[in-house]
């Protein structure tokens, strides 16, 4: 069986239809964005982890969710969307196995963008 899609083409397609003929520009900016804030929320994941910030953790993977699937990155968007449902009915001390998978995915994620979008 061959490995799932990391990042699903179509969603980069629908990206580009935004801004056609920009030579990807607008989708290299968007994973530029995507690049610099998903780390970024990633701490907040681990901050509120420690700390039992239900609420802001919640928020924290909600955004993950959203931004990978613009990117059609669809096993991170599934993890984050589990760790937000989860988190809004478990204390998100529990989630420490899902957030693992959370990071694994955008690891992932973010090497396939960079294989097939070298940032200038």
């Amino acid at each position: 069986m061959p490995d799932p899609v990391i990042i699903d083409p179509q969603a980069i397609d629908n990206l580009r239809a935004l801004n056609p003929g920009d030579d990807d520009q607008f989708v290299r900016e968007i994973i530029g964005m995507f690049l610099d804030d998903t780390p970024l929320r990633i701490a907040e994941l681990d901050q509120c982890f420690t700390s039992g910030d239900a609420k802001k953790f919640s928020r924290a993977a909600h955004s993950i969710k959203g931004s990978s699937a613009n990117l059609g990155a669809a096993a991170l968007r599934a993890v984050a969307a589990q760790l937000e449902e989860r988190s809004r009915v478990e204390p998100a001390s529990t989630l420490g196995p899902l957030l693992e998978s959370l990071k694994a995915e955008y690891a992932r994620a973010e090497a396939e963008l960079r294989r097939q979008f070298p940032l200038r």
